[in-house]
């Protein structure tokens, strides 16, 4: 596990000691503030007008109305933010030659991805934490269920993670860094739109596509407060599914 760490904290000084983590961080939160400030100023426009009518205030639900929609939107960036956050992890290795070190250094390949996908994930929540200021504002400001909020960063790093473990696995298979971001969001688009195919496709195929969308059966449980150990299991199912390939992607190439 020390060696572990000690990937973890390379890979996190190599994040921080350059533009990569700024940049991409701020690009996320800027369009997260943009998407949190809109919804906000339309519910609150929203708000006035139902005022004149009680019987139309009661339709008014914080959660399905604000929460459920910025964080649905947030996901979404994900989806651009995590081959950017990941595409570099392995290729940029491959690139400068510094991926022979690791291969006949005493480190397992385990332990060297497992330290890159963790400095990954790491340098992701630690974009999250600015984004804490919105439920702030809407528990200062309304009465939203704390349910939902709570449940929904859990979400929101599982999908992370997921993005990220299968960023890694094509940055594995590559030494070019837009390669593997390209080929990363490729992917990921694939198994976000499963689910689109779900009301078009006959059981049991529909609920089985719906299973594996990233988000279908998965995120939108989140989003609505639900925490399900099946979700939780197919998120870390996915991680480690991204983790195993990269890893016989590097053992295949390593006694060659």
């Amino acid at each position: 596990m020390r060696n572990v760490f000690y990937i973890m904290r390379k890979e996190l000084k190599s994040y921080f000691t350059s533009p990569v983590a700024y940049v991409i961080g701020g690009i996320f939160l800027s369009i997260a503030g943009y998407f949190f400030y809109s919804i906000l100023t339309f519910f609150s426009l929203l708000s006035l007008q139902y005022m004149q009518s009680p019987y139309m205030m009661n339709n008014l639900n914080l959660n399905e109305m604000l929460i459920r929609p910025l964080y649905g939107n947030m996901g979404v960036i994900l989806l651009f933010i995590a081959p950017l956050l990941s595409m570099r992890i392995i290729a940029e290795e491959k690139k400068l030659g510094t991926i022979e070190l690791l291969y006949t250094s005493p480190l397992r390949l385990s332990e060297i991805i497992t330290g890159k996908f963790l400095a990954a994930l790491s340098v992701f929540i630690i974009i999250l934490i600015p984004t804490l200021e919105y439920p702030v504002v809407l528990l200062l400001g309304g009465n939203p269920d704390t349910g939902p909020l709570i449940s929904t960063y859990i979400g929101l790093i599982l999908l992370g993670a997921a993005f990220i473990s299968i960023g890694l696995f094509t940055s594995s298979i590559t030494e070019n860094q837009m390669v593997a971001g390209v080929s990363a969001f490729g992917i990921l688009l694939l198994l976000w739109v499963l689910g689109w195919a779900k009301q078009s496709v006959d059981p049991p195929y529909g609920d089985i596509l719906g299973y594996l969308s990233l988000v279908e059966d998965h995120y939108e449980n989140f989003l609505k407060g639900i925490i399900d150990t099946k979700d939780i299991i197919y998120y870390l199912s996915v991680v480690f599914f991204g983790l195993f390939l990269a890893q016989r992607v590097l053992e295949s190439r390593r006694w060659r």
